[in-house]
């Protein structure tokens, strides 16, 4: 069979239409976050959690975890997790995490060295925050930025994350699909 050199002009829009629609509905989709919960951390004991990968203005990547963990009687206590890439980064602790939205700021308590697991890490590429404060005082999704001194300047977290931060409180295991 022999193909046409150049098809049809007639063909080649709804082609490149279909194409995109395509790459639309079933493409990667690398910036969004989800939220996932764990009921197994033990009897009565559920993690709900907002998991991203975020870039800081030098280009590296970070995983920004938001989370709460425990029964209904603990969805006021939150946590952020930042985690960079082994190797690349080596956390300090403590160290404040400063957070600004326009003219808000606030400074956000390494809570690092009560996690156990992350005391005994020795790759020290993550730190752990008490969210808490943020999330009593933020009332709308609105874009953030993150600064850790010495580690990144600005870290950007867009508006579609803080508002899964600001539903994690309430979250229920039975809520998640």
């Amino acid at each position: 069979m022999i193909f046409p050199t150049r098809l049809p002009s007639l063909l080649l829009k709804p082609l490149a239409l279909a194409l995109a629609l395509v790459v639309f509905l079933f493409g990667p989709d690398p910036g969004s976050a989800q939220i996932q919960a764990h009921g197994d951390m033990g009897p009565g004991v559920t993690m709900v959690r907002s998991l991203v990968s975020l870039r800081d203005l030098d280009h590296q990547s970070w995983q920004v975890v938001a989370y709460r963990q425990g029964d209904d009687a603990y969805k006021s206590s939150m946590r952020l997790r930042l985690v960079g890439y082994p190797g690349k980064v080596r956390l300090q602790h403590p160290t404040s995490l400063e957070v600004r939205s326009g003219r808000r700021q606030w400074q956000l308590a390494d809570v690092t060295l009560s996690q156990p697991q992350l005391v005994v890490d020795g790759r020290a590429a993550a730190a752990e925050f008490d969210l808490t404060p943020l999330m009593v005082d933020l009332d709308q999704a609105r874009p953030l930025r993150l600064k850790l001194s010495g580690v990144f300047l600005e870290l950007p977290v867009p508006p579609f994350v803080v508002a899964e931060w600001l539903s994690l409180p309430d979250w229920v295991l039975g809520d998640l699909p």
